[in-house]
């Protein structure tokens, strides 16, 4: 898991907002019981969101989140940062302080090239295109009810 669970619910509910009506808020409550995350967490996560800029909120018995922006001039990776911060991508994927070309961890060879794609694939990939690609190619959101 290179992403906080957090994050993964953030990314997943970005994804469900940027494939709803960009014209209307969609209650955390339906958002929870869409993709199996508890209603507690998913607020916290969607206030922090919503304090980044990502997000946006509205109170009341119509209110609910929206994305701040068109989906498509959001990206996963601001949804990322606002969660997660940019650890993921300078940390040592072993957790070890110092870590670097000078004292590498056994794995920093094979890490930085691939942080390095992980980076690029979540600065390019907009909300719009993934929910898209998610919407067309029949990929998922949350766990299967089986799974759950």
């Amino acid at each position: 898991m290179i992403l906080s669970q957090r994050c993964e619910y953030a990314v997943r509910t970005a994804l469900y907002l940027a494939a709803a009506d960009p014209a209307s808020y969609v209650a955390v409550r339906e958002i929870s019981q869409a993709l199996g995350v508890p209603r507690p967490f998913l607020a916290k996560t969607v206030q922090d969101l919503t304090g980044a800029g990502v997000f946006t909120s509205m109170r009341g018995p119509a209110g609910g989140v929206a994305l701040a922006r068109p989906a498509a001039r959001i990206t996963v990776m601001e949804v990322v940062l606002a969660v997660d911060g940019s650890d993921i991508f300078t940390a040592c994927v072993l957790g070890l302080p110092g870590c670097g070309d000078r004292k590498p961890c056994p794995l920093h060879d094979q890490w930085v090239p691939a942080r390095a794609r992980v980076h690029d694939m979540f600065a390019r990939a907009t909300l719009a295109d993934t929910a898209s690609r998610t919407q067309a190619g029949d990929f998922r959101l949350a766990l299967a009810l089986d799974e759950r």
